[in-house]
């Protein structure tokens, strides 16, 4: 079984995104609420498939 999420497709909303920062600490998208963010994804980047 995967904990991959659904491919997101134009218009739909984020999923819920909490990284560690390269730099320390971290980045929650839903703290970004009322900020224009830009959230860019690899999909498949470096893996196989």
């Amino acid at each position: 079984m995967s904990d991959a999420l659904p491919m997101p497709q134009a218009g739909d909303a984020a999923p819920p995104i909490d990284a560690e920062l390269s730099g320390g600490g971290r980045f929650v998208l839903a703290g970004q609420r009322g900020r224009w963010v830009v959230v860019y994804f690899y999909p498949r980047a470096n893996t196989p498939g």
